[in-house]
């Protein structure tokens, strides 16, 4: 967060504390109904913005489910799984994201799958669900992911010979975004090596959108700002004059193309948007909107889950081994064989050998999930599984980061990196409820790059830890997260890699 917004915002709350406790001192007064206990206010969450989840922990550990207030309505944030079924899947019709939801999110995402509900919303994931399911994506999109795997692992061997400290997660960033870009977009950004300038921009822009975005939900006064243009709100709106620039071009020039080869043929072309066009869904604004939610889901997700499954494999090397032993087993690929011969062997197969791997990815995501908090909006009144109630606009929010510390659902070793704990005693991966293990949320709106974002990190965990190992550069350092939409690792994660003999 911004200094001047932070005084800013600071000053305006003084003056509001006491609205909040005057309105919601009576709004819940209600001998019918009970309501969940309050733990604070947004102003808590303002001031606790540097450790927002470490509060939000504290909060969840002396009760499973509790409000904060705002000026206008409650916030409700439950851990507890049989809420969570309720608000995804028993109840999934009440719970959406409403127009609050879209008001945030609306500058950046427009009407995509991820800020719109009822017929909009059931269109979307319809004609989505299609694309996802295709063998032709699928193809497409793991030759996109083993080539841009090869590139990074190339950047990583050349830093292992110099001795030379790595900054994973910006590499991880640069390259999970090209990889993106290429399935979703069909163009080539190569940020990683920083050859297309458009596309750099593109995605620094992509990033500062994202952090202004986030901060609108802690911060009651960015309508005000994005009116004055001042702070966070004047930098989203010159990012997303960078995004809308590019994307609109790339539209453009797809439409165009493809137009042109249907004179003469059908054409199959491998990439979201393309695919999109091909169904005649030509309206820009709408091809924008996709295209850029879909980036978002896919971009940060895999980079961020990839730069804490490597922090937990320097801190845990008897994982990394076992991992980098069970790749061996599963490619079979001889000592000294290159990094293209190593992509060349991940196939699906080799893959779904791979069930340690897995299980220290699912024990990744469960600490380090790449989206900390979801949140819903609640169109009526209701009454969850735990007796209490929730009133018709409250935001309900559930916390999978939160949730992945909890003792009452992981065990007293909840905070300890063990993929153990994911697999049965034949070293087979079990399975846990969606209502528990949240990464990627559960019912009708359970995430539809599951299945891609596995394979995607399961590509480049092969391609990287089967040829090379890694240690942090700073043995007795921790990290930390930074607070945006996604949980990145604040100031990076550095490391030293070598190159693997075996």
């Amino acid at each position: 967060m911004r200094f001047t917004d932070f005084v800013f915002a600071a000053v305006i709350a003084v003056i509001f504390v006491a609205i909040i406790i005057k309105i919601h001192g009576y709004r819940f007064f209600d001998k019918k109904r009970k309501y969940h206990p309050v733990a604070g206010t947004v102003i808590h969450q303002l001031f606790n913005f540097h450790r927002l989840l470490e509060y939000m922990v504290d909060l969840t550990i002396q009760r499973k489910t509790y409000r904060l207030l705002s000026f206008i309505r409650s916030e409700v944030y439950t851990a507890n799984p049989a809420n969570i079924q309720h608000i995804l899947a028993t109840n999934f019709p009440n719970y959406g994201k409403g127009w609050y939801h879209y008001s945030v999110m609306s500058d950046f995402l427009g009407d995509s799958i991820f800020t719109v509900d009822g017929e909009k919303w059931r269109h979307h994931r319809k004609t989505s669900s299609y694309q996802f399911s295709t063998k032709m994506l699928r193809d497409f999109s793991s030759s996109a992911f083993k080539s841009n795997a090869v590139k990074l692992a190339g950047v990583v061997s050349d830093a292992a010979i110099s001795n030379n400290v790595i900054e994973m997660q910006d590499l991880f960033m640069k390259s999970t975004l090209d990889s993106v870009c290429k399935v979703i977009l069909g163009v080539e950004l190569d940020t990683m090596c920083g050859t297309y300038k458009e596309g750099t921009e593109f995605s620094n822009a992509f990033d500062e959108v994202s952090a202004a975005i986030m901060y609108r939900y802690f911060n009651f006064l960015w309508k005000i700002m994005r009116f004055l243009n001042i702070g966070s709100e004047a930098v989203l709106r010159n990012g997303l004059r960078v995004i809308d620039e590019f994307v609109y071009n790339l539209i453009r020039k797809k439409i165009e193309e493809i137009q042109k080869l249907q004179d003469n043929s059908t054409v199959m072309k491998g990439d979201i948007l393309s695919r999109f066009i091909e169904l005649k869904e030509t309206d820009p604004k709408y091809l924008r909107d996709i295209s850029l939610s879909f980036i978002l889901a896919g971009k940060d997700t895999t980079a961020i889950t990839l730069s804490w499954f490597l922090y937990q494999l320097c801190k845990h090397p008897r994982v990394q081994e076992k991992i980098a032993q069970e790749i061996r087993e599963a490619t079979n690929v001889a000592a000294g064989s290159t990094i293209d011969e190593l992509a060349a062997s991940v196939t699906e197969e080799n893959m779904e050998k791979m069930q340690y791997l897995h299980a220290a990815l699912n024990e990744t995501l469960r600490l380090h999930p790449a989206v900390p908090v979801e949140g819903k909006f609640c169109f009526a009144d209701d009454t969850w599984p735990d007796g209490f109630s929730v009133r018709k606009g409250d935001l309900i929010s559930f916390q999978p980061y939160v949730m992945g510390r909890m003792k009452f659902l992981w065990g007293d070793d909840a905070e300890k990196f063990r993929p153990e704990r994911w697999l049965d005693e034949n070293g087979i991966l079990k399975k846990e409820s969606p209502y528990k293990f949240t990464a990627f949320q559960g019912g009708p709106r359970i995430c539809l790059g599951k299945e891609f974002a596995y394979r995607q990190m399961k590509i480049y965990s092969t391609v990287l830890l089967g040829s090379h190992s890694f240690k942090l550069a700073d043995q007795n350092g921790s990290v930390k997260y930074k607070t945006m939409l996604t949980l990145q690792i604040d100031g990076g994660m550095h490391v030293y890699a070598s190159q693997r003999q075996n």
